[in-house]
């Protein structure tokens, strides 16, 4: 399929032209006064201009028309989309949800946009400081219209059902096992080959970017090269019944109309750009002496707060790996945390949870609310003989992580009915195995 093409790296600066207009990327100047092919000359710019150079991400994109060339927004039902943190009372239980059900396309047509629903959040869009975490399910693809994100970026993290997402700077076929960002302001439509699930991260405020290394050195976790930048691709299309550009703007959803497609940016360069990352190419760090370290030496991408060490939000993995520590509980040992912590399953059975959480739902331990191993775990798991074995063969877990503490919505705790009543039995058999005349034993 053309545009199924990509760039390697991971913030670099990138240029890219289809290949049917050779020469469409200007010489010398990003604004001249007649672009190559008779195109406007557009920056998107993702952060302030008068940020230190590191940090600063803008891309320039030649297109066709402008972007500036639409029907005024008007407001438009936000269905199950929401940035209101009190529609309930706040519950700091343990939370654990079924998969989140997919509807029948026979029943009823739901595109990404339609099918995206707020589970949990925190902050505020306006304020450009907090994060919101969406489930979405869909069965049908965006026809002639598209998402532009005004509030923050999107890290897309499909779970059922490959996505190809088309964006202004090309296309990119996601699957599940690989994440994509979509970032501030960049506008996009999703096609679907059937039923359709996965999770969104929604960041306020702040970019995805790779974690600091510090004493791991140059290599481990994810690898820039392995992060893909699509390639230019360009429709020329005018449409007499107008396209639909939905601008999600202060949390809520607004729509316009323009006679030709926004995908029509012919080239462009920059740093500032959509990407994918397949998380099979995560090289794990782990404990090769004793003890479990902490989750994370599994992150993938953090979202950086003004505080230094603190995170908007962290995106981090489980994935298959050798357990070597001796004398040590392996799993997930019982904690609480000054985070939110909210997990996903995208296949297979997690290592502190076999039973019970399921690839397509998730869980929300809130903030200094104790989580960890089931009965069946902990009892297994310290009676084990400690031979390297291999861990999460077959699994992808993953967590949101946020120094947010989060709100879950109404649709989160009733309206999807998908809520877990008794996640939290799971710990009730844990036994006391205190025994106050134990003595170690003399060697």
């Amino acid at each position: 399929m053309a545009g199924l093409k990509y760039l390697s790296g991971f913030g670099n600066e990138f240029s890219s032209e289809d290949p049917r207009c050779p020469g469409a990327l200007p010489e010398g100047q990003n604004n001249p006064q007649v672009c190559p092919y008779g195109l406007y000359a557009e920056q998107l710019s993702g952060s302030a201009f008068t940020c230190p150079r590191p940090s600063n991400k803008r891309s320039w994109l030649y297109r066709i028309l402008p972007s500036v060339r639409h029907k005024p927004y008007t407001a438009m039902d936000s269905g199950n989309l929401t940035e209101t943190w009190d529609e309930v009372e706040p519950d700091p239980n343990q939370l654990r949800w079924l998969p989140f059900t997919i509807p029948k396309s026979l029943e009823k047509k739901v595109d990404f946009v339609t099918g995206l629903h707020t589970l949990c959040g925190a902050g505020d869009a306006k304020s450009r400081n907090g994060i919101s975490i969406h489930i979405f399910i869909c069965n049908t693809s965006m026809t002639d219209r598209c998402f532009n994100n005004s509030d923050g970026d999107f890290l897309i993290v499909p779970q059922q059902g490959e996505i190809l997402v088309t964006t202004e700077f090309g296309k990119m076929m996601v699957e599940p096992n690989e994440i994509c960002v979509i970032q501030h302001g960049m506008r996009f439509s999703v096609d679907v080959f059937g039923e359709t699930r996965g999770y969104v991260l929604e960041v306020y405020g702040a970019h995805f970017e790779l974690p600091d290394l510090g004493p791991i050195g140059a290599n481990g976790l994810a690898n820039p090269r392995d992060f893909l930048t699509p390639v230019a691709w360009f429709e020329d299309r005018e449409l007499a019944k107008g396209y639909t550009v939905i601008n999600k703007y202060q949390g809520k959803l607004f729509s316009s109309q323009q006679a030709f497609s926004p995908f029509n940016v012919v080239a462009w360069h920059g740093n500032y750009t959509p990407y994918k990352y397949n998380l099979q190419h995560f090289m794990v760090i782990n404990c090769v002496a004793f003890d479990h370290a902490d989750p994370s030496i599994f992150t993938v991408l953090t979202a950086k707060s003004t505080r230094p060490g603190v995170a908007i939000a962290d995106f981090v993995i489980f994935p298959p790996r050798w357990g070597v520590a001796d004398h040590t509980f392996r799993p997930p040992y019982y904690h609480r945390n000054c985070m939110s912590e909210f997990m996903g399953l995208i296949k297979g059975h997690y290592e502190a949870k076999e039973e019970g959480f399921q690839p397509g739902g998730a869980s929300l331990h809130s903030i200094m609310t104790p989580h960890g191993p089931d009965e069946d775990c902990f009892e297994k798991n310290s009676t084990a003989p400690l031979k390297p074995e291999r861990v999460a063969e077959g699994t992808m877990a993953f967590m949101f992580e946020s120094s947010f503490s989060m709100a879950v919505t109404k649709w989160g705790l009733q309206t999807s009915k998908r809520l877990d009543e008794n996640y939290f039995k799971c710990w009730e058999p844990l036994q006391k195995h205190f025994d106050p005349k134990w003595r170690p034993s003399k060697q």
